[in-house]
Order: C-alpha cells, then sequence, then structure tokens
C-alpha cells in the first residue's frame, strides 16, 4: 500500500466518540458567540463619540482582543464541522491553526486582565486543541500505528533500515523538510530554547566581559524567546529549506525582527516589563528591534534551516519508540508548569510593584518565595514600571 493510499485509510477511520461531540460544542459555541461579539462590537462603535479620538493603550489592546475573539469564533465553527464530518487531515491542520489564535486570546486576556479567570477558557480550549491535533492528525496516527505493529514484530533492524532510509519524522508530501505536528514542534521549541540562551549567554560573555543569567522560566536553562523564534521559523521555512540561502536569511530577518519586536511590546503592555532596548542603534524601530540584531536573527534562521534541523531530526529519531509518546508528555507537562508559574510570579511582581497588597493566598506565597529580589537576580535583564501597562 501507498503513502498515499495509506494516508487515505486513516483519514477515513473514525475519530472517537468524544471529540465529535467536543465538535459539536465548538460548533455550538462559535455560532452563539460569534454573532453576540459582532453585535457588541457594532454597539461599541456606534456609542464612540466621533470627536475624540481613543488612543490609549487599554482601548488598543481592547480592539485587538475583540477581532481575535471573532475569528476564535468563526473558526470554532468551521472546526466543528470538520469534526462532525470526520475530515481528519483538515480538523488536525485547522486544530494547529487554532492553537496560535488560542495563544493571542490568552495573551491579549493577560494582557487586559492579569492572571485571572479570563483565562480559564483559553487554557482549556489550548490543551483540549493540543489533544485534538494529536489524535486526528493522520501523520501522529500512523506512527502511532506503527509503533504498535513494532512492538508485536520486534522488528527492530526492520525499524532502523526505515529510519535511515525514510527518516521518521520528515514531511513525506516534499513540500517542507520535517512534518509540522505536535511532537516535532515541541522538540524545536525546547531545543531552542536551550541553544539560544546558550548562545545568548556566550555572546554577552563575550561582548561585555561578564556573565549574566539571561533565562526566561523561573526553573531551568530556557528561553522562550529563542524557543517560540525557533518554532516560527520553522513553521514558515519549512518549505524553503532547500531554497536559496539569501531567501531564507532574509525570511529569517524578518521574522525575527517582527517576532522580537511583538514579545518586548507584549511584555511592556501586560507586565510593564523592559527586557532590552535598542534606542539608539542602526535601523531601531522604537526600541524593541535593530537592523543589527534583525541580521543576526537571519544568520540564527539561515543556520538552523541548513544545518541545525537535520541534525535536531536524527537526534529526536533516537528516542525509542516505547518512550516517544510517554517522554514528550511528562517534558510537555513539565515546561507547561514552568511556564505558568513564570507567568504568575511576573504578574505578583508586577502587582508589588504596582502598590497592590496580595489578595489571595497564591500573591502571598510568590510574595514570600519570589520576591522583588529574587525576580530581579533570576530576571537580570528585564526593569518593571506598571504605569507602562495597559491593563484595564
Amino acid at each position: 500500500m501507498t503513502d498515499g493510499s495509506s494516508g487515505n485509510s486513516i483519514d477515513r477511520q473514525r475519530l472517537p466518540l468524544i471529540v465529535k461531540i467536543y465538535g459539536a460544542l465548538c460548533l455550538i459555541s462559535g455560532a452563539v458567540r460569534l454573532p453576540l461579539l459582532i453585535a457588541l462590537i457594532v454597539v461599541a462603535v456606534r456609542g464612540l463619540d466621533p470627536g475624540s479620538a481613543n488612543t490609549s493603550l487599554t482601548f488598543i489592546l481592547t480592539c485587538e482582543h475583540a477581532t481575535v475573539l471573532v475569528v476564535n469564533a468563526a473558526a470554532l465553527i468551521v472546526f466543528g464541522i470538520l469534526l462532525l464530518r470526520n475530515r481528519r487531515r483538515h480538523a488536525a491542520r485547522w486544530a494547529y491553526g487554532l492553537i496560535p489564535i488560542t495563544l493571542l486570546e490568552g495573551l491579549l486576556n493577560l494582557a487586559l486582565y492579569g492572571l485571572d479567570v479570563s483565562l480559564l477558557l483559553p487554557l482549556v480550549q489550548l490543551i483540549l486543541l493540543v489533544i485534538i491535533s494529536i489524535t486526528a492528525d493522520p501523520s501522529l496516527h500512523e506512527e502511532r500505528r506503527l509503533q504498535r505493529r513494532l512492538r508485536q514484530m520486534d522488528a527492530r533492524d526492520a525499524y532502523e533500515e526505515s529510519v535511515r532510509v525514510n527518516m521518521a519524522g520528515r514531511d513525506l508530501t516534499g513540500r517542507g523538510y520535517i512534518s509540522l505536528d505536535f511532537f516535532n514542534l515541541f522538540w524545536v521549541f525546547v531545543f531552542t530554547c536551550v541553544i539560544g540562551l546558550g548562545i545568548e549567554t556566550v555572546y554577552h560573555w563575550i561582548l561585555f566581559g561578564e556573565y549574566q543569567d539571561r533565562a526566561g522560566l523561573l526553573w531551568g536553562p530556557f528561553s522562550p524567546i529563542y524557543g517560540f523564534g525557533g518554532v516560527l521559523l520553522t513553521v514558515f521555512l519549512n518549505r524553503l529549506w532547500d531554497d536559496n540561502p539569501v531567501l531564507i536569511f532574509l525570511a529569517s530577518a524578518v521574522i525575527g525582527g517582527a517576532f522580537e519586536y511583538f514579545t518586548s511590546w507584549f511584555m511592556q503592555v501586560a507586565f510593564g516589563i523592559t527586557a532590552w532596548d535598542y534606542t539608539g542603534q542602526w535601523l531601531s524601530i522604537n526600541g524593541r528591534t535593530s537592523g543589527k540584531y534583525m541580521i543576526m536573527w537571519g544568520l540564527l534562521g539561515l543556520a538552523w534551516i541548513k544545518l541545525c534541523l537535520p541534525q535536531l531530526l536524527r537526534l529526536i529519531n533516537r528516542i525509542p519508540w516505547k518512550w516517544r509518546y510517554s517522554l514528550t508528555a511528562v517534558a510537555f507537562v513539565l515546561m507547561f508548569v514552568d511556564g505558568t508559574a513564570t507567568l504568575m510570579a511576573l504578574d505578583c511582581w508586577y502587582t508589588r510593584m504596582a502598590g497592590m497588597e496580595p489578595g489571595s493566598p497564591i500573591e502571598v506565597f510568590f510574595g514570600e518565595h519570589f520576591d522583588d529580589a529574587y525576580m530581579q537576580h533570576r530576571f537580570q535583564t528585564m526593569t518593571i514600571d506598571p504605569s507602562m501597562s495597559g491593563r484595564a
């Protein structure tokens, strides 16, 4: 049986009933929320005073939040229909598309309201989307089928030969280098978190002759800006992996510079944090990125696509099949806990700097264990000014 016919047969297999129930909920939720959101936006726009232009940061964030909610609701309708109609392949693609939209919704909630109950809905939706994408994606389904078959046949030699000839995790359609599934992208994130932090630490030591802790999470040698940057470069440049190096360099420079700008902007509007300031540098854009660092992103992207990504895929394939998914699940939980605790610590740091008293036991806990001195020592490049945030 060919790969295409095998993929089609997998695509025709029925999704579990619980997935279809979730699809119905997505369809109902989107169908109810979309007209309601549009009506609220229309009422709000009509209520605006045309003579006064409201350009406050909070107003801008609110408009962006409303736009993302509308897009999310419309996408949920399509996603729900695909799940109900058992379109596995298309549903998996929509799930991968909904993940960044849901992340953006959560980030805007965080920027406007801090850590409160408004984050629960996008958090639950994000977890379910990850589960659905893994369940529905035919390529991951085929990997799990092969794993079960290998256990039954005990054909280790045949497996090693298949990995050598046709490496698992490659994009077998030929459109890109790797398959853009959750498993691959998660390990891209982890790897680039670590290697990016290492490069930045060594760069700072060579340039200024001092060691500085430049980690971005509470625990571990991780810098999530490089992790998410690596994922973005992989997603957008995957189809260009065998293309002209100049094109890859230019695309990497633009993507990296835009992402660095957005990250700096979000940290400021959400927590009043300034982590870097490139004001005065060549081609500086509001001090958030500059020509120098866009060139560095271009070089990093070129090295990543041409050299590092193939080696990383080989490293991923050295994970034994029987540990493949369990190890990924454990690592994901640990990274998720680390990231959530970091956001909570930053939020509590913000409230303390804003002069607000702890309003919950969790804020007291973080105040005792991750006080201002600890946060300043852990995040040595950050300064915080609550007046610069855009919270409602």
